[in-house]
């Protein structure tokens, strides 16, 4: 899946003097506090963090309350969904007007109806409201589907994905899968006929087209 990235980070993490005989501990609770939330300087969502290296020295600030800053290193994981990037999602709920997603556990998505392709129809089948497709009748979406779909935006406030079912490569990915390895065997298959036809066609043509150089020969010693 598109949409994640591995960020190394410089920061400096602010400990109350209280904690100055925790600094670890507060060091991470401040990361910490940065998990699930949009952030502008790294553009992305932060999902995790490894903290690589925590300098020894911190800067005590002037004020009031004596902050000290706490250098650090750390590999930040981003999910940062982009227009025309590919997500996988779990289908959590479909209406005649719209296909409802979950991203990641976490992310909400939304496709709606007029960003869903042609070929696919609502239809109810034993009591449950399904996409299916007209053109493939194995191709089908219902809850707990997971489906491979489009970006088209990303709400950074609300962490919500808009989608698109437009493209052909988006759908079911267990159908998407299959039928991708299904094309691929076929074009293999087709390459090594293709192959393995080439010298046949060639001798062909030896035998039916002009003499070779070695009949020449042979020719003019007789």
């Amino acid at each position: 899946m598109e949409g994640l990235k591995v960020s190394k980070a410089n920061l400096v993490v602010y400990v109350h003097p209280s904690k100055s005989n925790h600094v670890s501990q507060a060091v991470l609770r401040e990361l910490s506090s940065l998990l699930f939330t949009f952030s502008e300087i790294f553009d992305g969502v932060v999902l995790a963090y490894d903290v690589n290296s925590l300098d020894t020295c911190a800067k005590i600030l002037p004020g009031v309350y004596p902050y000290f800053g706490v250098r650090l290193k750390a590999n930040l994981l981003l999910f940062s969904p982009k227009p025309n990037m590919l997500l996988e999602g779990k289908v959590v709920k479909l209406t005649q007007e719209s296909i409802h997603v979950v991203v990641l556990g976490f992310s909400s998505a939304i496709i709606a109806e007029k960003d869903i392709r042609e070929e696919f129809v609502c239809k109810t089948k034993r009591g449950q409201d399904v996409y299916a497709s007209s053109s493939h009748k194995r191709h089908v979406i219902k809850v707990g589907t997971m489906i491979r779909f489009l970006v088209k935006s990303f709400d950074e406030e609300i962490l919500h994905v808009y989608g698109s079912l437009i493209p052909e490569h988006t759908g079911s990915i267990s159908w998407l899968d299959k039928n991708l390895e299904i094309d691929s065997h076929t074009d293999r298959s087709e390459k090594k006929r293709k192959s393995e036809g080439e010298p046949i066609m060639q001798e062909q043509d030896a035998m039916d087209g002009e003499l070779s150089a070695l009949d020449i020969v042979q020719k003019r010693k007789n």
